[in-house]
C-alpha cells in the first residue's frame, strides 16, 4: 500500500493563498483549494474578544435566545394610516426625519438634501429649492434619524409633519412602527431625492387621496396581517426589499374588496389603480415596516450579540445591537455594485444610503435572495449566486425563520438574526441588494445592484460589547 502511495501523483490541500494552489497545479499534482482565512481575519485584539466572550458563552446565548425569540414570535399587523405629526410619539412640525445614522445638515449627501428640499416645499414651509435650503441650513429643522422615532424610511428617508404615515403594531409584544408611503414613479421619487413639481403632485395626491381611502379601509377591516402578506409573497418570487411584485398584488387583493365598498367616488379607486401600475414597490414601506416593529421588539437585551438595525445615510453605514442601547457603530457608506440606468453611468452613483436594510435584519432582502433570483440580473449573476447569498448569510446568523421558506432551498427559513460576533469572526458581511441614488439632489433614481455593510461597523460594535458586557458582569 505504501510503495502504491508513493508512485501516485500527491493530491495536496492548499489552506491560504489560491495562488499556491495554482502553483501545485503548474508542477502537474492535484490541488485542492481550501477558502479558509484565520477567525477575525487574523486581529489579535478581535480574536482575543472573541475568545474572552466564550467564557460568558451560556450568558450570552440565553440573551440572544430571549432577543430571537421576540423576533421569530413577532405578529406585525397594518392597522392604521395619518399624518406623521399624529401618529408619531414626540413628532413635531419642525421634526424631519431621515435614513440612517445620525447626520448634520451640512454632512448630507445630494440626494438626502434633495429629499429635505422636496419635503419642505410639500410641507409648505418653502417655495423653491433656494428658500428651502436657506431654511433647511437656518438651524429651525430638527433633523433626526427614523429609527430614532420607530420609523424607517427608504433611501433618503425623508419624513415630514404632514406626509401620511404606515402604522404597524408587533401584537405579540405591543410596540408600533411606522413608514412613510412609496411614491417611486417612473425612475423618480422624494427617497431618491427627485422634488420637482412631479413629485409634489404625487405627494399632495398621497395625503389627499390615497392615505384617508387606505386609512378607511383598514380601520374597517381591523388590520392586514403583514408577515402573512410577506411569507406569501417569498413562494411567489418576491424578497420583500427589492421584489414587490407578488407582495403588492397580495396587499390589493385584500383590501379592494374593502375599497370598492367605502362610499367614494369610482375615479379614487381607479386612480390608486392607476397609481399601482406605476409603482411595482409599493409594499416596501410595509415590509419595512413589519420587519422593524419585529427587530425593535428585540433591542434591549443586556448581553445579547443580536444586531436589531443596519441603515445607510448616503455617508455613513451604521448598525445598532441589542445589547449596546441606543449606540450606533459606523463606517463610510460602501458603493454599489450594479447596473445604472441609461444616461447614467458610474460617475452619477451616490454611495448607498436608506433604511431599507432592516429587512436584511429580519431575514429578508438578499438573506431571502434563493427566492427571487431574477434579482440577480442587477450584477448580471446567475440562479447560483442567488441561493449562494442566502447560503452564505446562514453562517452569521443564528437561527431559520420557519416562517419565511424558500421553494428552492427546499423550503428551508430564511437566515435570520444577524450574530454580530459571527460576522467579525468569519469576516462575511451582511449583503444587501439596494438602488443607486443620483449623486445630485432632483435627478432621482440612477440604477440598482448590491453591496454589503463595512466590516468594521461589526468590529467596532464587538469590542465596545466586550465593555459593556465585562463592566455588566
Amino acid at each position: 500500500m505504501s510503495a502504491n502511495l508513493l508512485k501516485a501523483k500527491p493530491k495536496i490541500i492548499n489552506i491560504g493563498l489560491a495562488q499556491f494552489a495554482d502553483t501545485i497545479r503548474q508542477s502537474g499534482a492535484e490541488a485542492i483549494h481550501l477558502d479558509w482565512t484565520p477567525p477575525a481575519q487574523g486581529d489579535l485584539t478581535l480574536n482575543k474578544i472573541l475568545l474572552e466572550l466564550q467564557d460568558d458563552y451560556d450568558q450570552i446565548e440565553q440573551a440572544n435566545s430571549q432577543a430571537i425569540e421576540k423576533v421569530l414570535a413577532a405578529q406585525p399587523v397594518w392597522i392604521d394610516v395619518g399624518p406623521a405629526l399624529e401618529m408619531i410619539p414626540g413628532f413635531s412640525e419642525n421634526t424631519v426625519l431621515h435614513a440612517g445614522p445620525p447626520i448634520s445638515w451640512d454632512q448630507m449627501c445630494g440626494p438626502m438634501k434633495g429629499g429635505v428640499i422636496g419635503g419642505l416645499i410639500y410641507e409648505g414651509r418653502a417655495r423653491n429649492k433656494e428658500e428651502a435650503l436657506a431654511l433647511a441650513g437656518s438651524g429651525r429643522i430638527e433633523f433626526a434619524p427614523n429609527h430614532h422615532f420607530g420609523a424607517v424610511g427608504p433611501m433618503s428617508g425623508i419624513i415630514t409633519a404632514s406626509m401620511p404615515v404606515i402604522v404597524v403594531e408587533n401584537q405579540e409584544n405591543g410596540n408600533r412602527a411606522y413608514s412613510n408611503f412609496n411614491s417611486e414613479n417612473n425612475r423618480k421619487a422624494l427617497s431618491f431625492g427627485a422634488f420637482d413639481q412631479d413629485i409634489q403632485d404625487i405627494l399632495n395626491w398621497q395625503r389627499d387621496v390615497m392615505a384617508p381611502m387606505l386609512g378607511a379601509a383598514i380601520r374597517k377591516i381591523g388590520g392586514l396581517d403583514l408577515k402573512g402578506i410577506m411569507a406569501r409573497a417569498l413562494q411567489m418570487g418576491d424578497e420583500c426589499h427589492n421584489r414587490h411584485i407578488a407582495s403588492t398584488s397580495l396587499l390589493l387583493k385584500m383590501l379592494l374588496p374593502t375599497l370598492a365598498r367605502l362610499d367614494l367616488p369610482g375615479s379614487r379607486l381607479a386612480e390608486f389603480g392607476d397609481y399601482l401600475m406605476q409603482n411595482d414597490w409599493f409594499f416596501l414601506n410595509f415590509s419595512m415596516a413589519a420587519c422593524k416593529a419585529a427587530m425593535d421588539a428585540a433591542h434591549g437585551f443586556p448581553h445579547s450579540t443580536l444586531v436589531t438595525a443596519m441603515a445607510r445615510n448616503g455617508a455613513q453605514a451604521g448598525i445598532r445591537v441589542s445589547g449596546l442601547g441606543e449606540q450606533w457603530f459606523t463606517a463610510p457608506a460602501p458603493p454599489v455594485r450594479g447596473i445604472m440606468f441609461p444616461p447614467f453611468g458610474e460617475e452619477d452613483a451616490n454611495p448607498d444610503m436608506g433604511d431599507s436594510t432592516i429587512t436584511e435584519t429580519f431575514g429578508l432582502g438578499a438573506f431571502a435572495m434563493a427566492a427571487a433570483p431574477a434579482l440577480v440580473q442587477l450584477i448580471g449573476g446567475k440562479v447560483a449566486d442567488a441561493i449562494g447569498f442566502t447560503k452564505s448569510m446562514r453562517q452569521i446568523t443564528m437561527v431559520e425563520n420557519g416562517s419565511f421558506s424558500i421553494p428552492n432551498l427546499d423550503f428551508a427559513g430564511t437566515p435570520t438574526g444577524i450574530d454580530l460576533r459571527a460576522v467579525v469572526e468569519t469576516g462575511i458581511h451582511p449583503k444587501i441588494n439596494t438602488g443607486i441614488a443620483h449623486r445630485r439632489p432632483g435627478y432621482g433614481i440612477a440604477g440598482a445592484g448590491i453591496t454589503e455593510i463595512p466590516l468594521s461597523c461589526f468590529q467596532e460594535a464587538l469590542k465596545e460589547f466586550a465593555k459593556h458586557h465585562s463592566a455588566r458582569s
